[in-house]
C-alpha cells in the first residue's frame, strides 16, 4: 500500500491533459474550457510557467473555475518565487479548494532563468534540494499553516529522480519515452510517477511530423532535454531543431484513439501512475478541443 497524499490518491490510474494553449485565451474563456475538461472526465489539467501566467495566480484562476479537476503545475520555476512563498501560497490554494492542488516544481533552464528572469542559473540539483528543505522551514501564522502540501519534482536524470523520492512525494517526467518510465520506476521506489506524453491524433505523416517538430523545436535547444535523450541512446544528430524523424517518433504518439489508449496502458505497465496526454494541434495558440473531445472516452476504459 502506497502512503500517498490525497490529491495523488485521486490520480492513481487516471488520465489528465497538460495544455499551455490555455494562456492564449481570456481568463474568463479560459475558466470556460477548464470546466469542460473537467466535464470530460479527465482527471488532472497540467499548465507549465514560462512566458505566459504566473502559476500560483493561474492555478487559483482554475480551481475557481472548477469543482472536481485536480490542477497542477507542470512546472512551478523555482526561481519565480521563493520557497516560504511556494509553500505557503500552495497551503492556501490546498485549503482552499479541498485538496485538488498539486505543486510541481521545476529547476527550469538556464535561458529561462538567466535571460527571463535574470537569475544565476546554479547547479540544477543542489538548487532544488536547498529549495525543497526551504519549503519544508517555512513558517507560516494563517489558519491553513499546518495543511499538507502534495508536491512533484520535475525529474529526468537519475539524482534528480532520486531526490524526488526522499524530498518530495514523487515526479513529473516530461518529453520521455517508454524506457525512461522503467528507470523513473525503479529509482522512486513507490513515490508517484506522473508521465507527460505528447500526442497527434490521426494526420497523415507529414503533418504529424510538422506538428511533433514543432513541439520540440523549443526543447531541442535545451541541454536538460538533451542530456536526458542521451541517456535514452540518442545522439547530437537527433537534437537538430525540432528534432529528428527518429527523436519524434520516439517522443510523439501518433495514430488514433486505440493508439493513445495502448500508449498510455503501456507507460501504467513500465510504472507510471498518471499519464497526462499534450495533444499537438495545428498551432501552439489554439485549445485543441476537439482532439481533447475524442480522446476522453479513453479515460473512463484505462
Amino acid at each position: 500500500m502506497s502512503n500517498w497524499p490525497a490529491p495523488l490518491e485521486k490520480l492513481r490510474g487516471s488520465v489528465g491533459l497538460w495544455t499551455l494553449t490555455l494562456e492564449s485565451l481570456a481568463p474568463k474563456r479560459c475558466a470556460e474550457v477548464s470546466r469542460e475538461i473537467e466535464s470530460l472526465g479527465y482527471g488532472a489539467l497540467w499548465f507549465p510557467e514560462s512566458w505566459g501566467r504566473e502559476a500560483f495566480t493561474n492555478a487559483g484562476l482554475l480551481l475557481a473555475a472548477t469543482s472536481s479537476l485536480t490542477i497542477a503545475t507542470g512546472i512551478a520555476s523555482i526561481w519565480g518565487r521563493d520557497a516560504v512563498a511556494a509553500m505557503n501560497g500552495a497551503k492556501t490554494l490546498t485549503s482552499a479548494y479541498d485538496e485538488r492542488f498539486i505543486l510541481g516544481l521545476g529547476v527550469s533552464h538556464k535561458p529561462l532563468v538567466e535571460r527571463l528572469r535574470s537569475h544565476q542559473y546554479t547547479t540544477p540539483l543542489r538548487a532544488m534540494r536547498e529549495y525543497l528543505l526551504a519549503m519544508d522551514n517555512a513558517p507560516m501564522l494563517a489558519e491553513e499553516g499546518s495543511t499538507r502540501v502534495t508536491r512533484l519534482v520535475a525529474a529526468l536524470g537519475p539524482q534528480m529522480l532520486e531526490l524526488a523520492a526522499t524530498l518530495a512525494d514523487g515526479a513529473h517526467s516530461y518529453n520521455v519515452t517508454l524506457e525512461h518510465t522503467e528507470r523513473a520506476r525503479q529509482l522512486l521506489g513507490s513515490k508517484f510517477l506522473a508521465v507527460e506524453l505528447a500526442v497527434v491524433l490521426d494526420q497523415g505523416r507529414d503533418e504529424f511530423l510538422r506538428r511533433a517538430h514543432q513541439h520540440l523545436e523549443f526543447y531541442t535547444g535545451l541541454e536538460n532535454y538533451r542530456s536526458s535523450w542521451r541517456r535514452l541512446g540518442f545522439s547530437d544528430e537527433d537534437f537538430v531543431r525540432g528534432g529528428s524523424d527518429r527523436l519524434c517518433d520516439a517522443l510523439v504518439v501518433h495514430g488514433d484513439e486505440e493508439d493513445v489508449l495502448a500508449s498510455v496502458s503501456a507507460h501504467r505497465s513500465a510504472g507510471a501512475d498518471h499519464v497526462c496526454l499534450q495533444v499537438l494541434g495545428d498551432d501552439f495558440a489554439t485549445p485543441p478541443i476537439d482532439e481533447w473531445r475524442r480522446l476522453a472516452p479513453i479515460v473512463s476504459i484505462t
